[in-house]
């Protein structure tokens, strides 16, 4: 199972463009790209407060990102929750 999961994370890498590739990710403040299309807003639960998480698309390869922007966490930022 964790050889399909690795593959597969892998496969998802290797489909991005150069620019999202270049995205440092689970860091605050780290800056996007200009192909990023900023899309929906949405409030989620951390702990006992909500932090904005906004959903961005990739005009470029279409990868899906989300920007955690939580003050408190500086391990928040750019996330690739599918593509």
């Amino acid at each position: 199972m964790t050889d399909n999961y690795k593959i597969a994370a892998e496969a998802r890498e290797a489909a991005l463009c150069e620019s999202c590739r270049g995205i440092q990710r689970n860091w605050r403040r780290a800056p996007g790209h200009p192909e990023l299309v900023q899309g929906d807003n949405r409030k989620e639960m951390r702990g006992e407060r909500f932090v904005t998480v906004t959903r961005y698309k990739c005009d470029r390869c279409g990868s899906i990102w989300d920007y955690e922007n939580d003050k408190t966490n500086q391990h928040a930022g750019w996330s690739l929750p599918r593509r």
